[in-house]
């Protein structure tokens, strides 16, 4: 009685057009999810995303779950996600890509899932890291490890959205370390991010986690700009 009291005051919006949910949907209305582009990158080995990487580093896997457009409902859910708060829009597209990532066939599967780490001073500004619930979906739905310690980021840097692209790339590289222990030596990780555009980060990231002895890289975003 007292959550429909609730509700009625105060009615539960979709993520993506901000339409009043129905008592059967939950953060996405029917339509956004029917209208959700989804890239199908995972049934090409070839596709844009690992393209971004070639020549750069060695990786096993990059794809990202759907296509980011300017004024679309992906952009509305990464806002929504990364500056309001709606932690649960990770965890709903966690488990909604998760079931895609189960039909790869990789020849070394997945150990840990590894979330674009935020400096410690951003994180407290922010209060939770953005790309959190959706690496911890994956993980929970493929069975393996969530680690947020083994990549941190040295130094603090202005909103990458704020930047234009030449601004993204600089000075980039060395602002990623780990820290590991034997246990970590010869680890599949995959990297987990929000919004990949010219991969930079991600780049950095991975030659940061290329300093464990065996390790392998794969990548995987929540969108990809289209």
């Amino acid at each position: 009685m007292f959550n429909y009291i609730i509700d009625l005051f105060f009615p539960k919006v979709c993520a993506g057009c901000h339409t009043v949910l129905m008592t059967y949907e939950t953060v996405l209305c029917s339509t956004c999810r029917h209208e959700m582009p989804l890239t199908q990158y995972y049934l090409d080995s070839k596709n844009e995303a690992v393209k971004k990487f070639y020549g750069k580093i060695d990786i096993e896997h990059a794809s990202a779950f759907l296509y980011f457009n300017k004024k679309g409902i992906v952009q509305e859910l990464i806002h929504n996600l990364k500056y309001k708060a709606r932690e649960e829009i990770g965890t709903i597209l966690g488990n909604w890509y998760v079931e895609d990532l189960k039909k790869l066939k990789l020849e070394t599967p997945f150990d840990v899932v590894i979330p674009v780490p935020l400096h410690k001073r951003k994180f407290k500004e922010r209060g939770y890291n953005q790309v959190s619930t959706f690496g911890k979906a994956l993980a929970q739905g493929l069975h393996i490890t969530y680690d947020d310690a083994v990549l941190y980021r040295k130094i603090y840097s202005k909103t990458q959205s704020k930047k234009n692209l030449l601004g993204r790339s600089e000075n980039i590289e060395n602002i990623f370390d780990v820290t590991f222990s034997a246990e970590n030596h010869h680890k599949h990780f995959l990297i987990v991010d929000d919004v990949l555009t010219t991969g930079a980060t991600l780049e950095a990231c991975s030659r940061a986690l290329l300093k464990i002895p065996g390790a392998k890289i794969s990548i995987v975003c929540m969108a990809m700009a289209h």
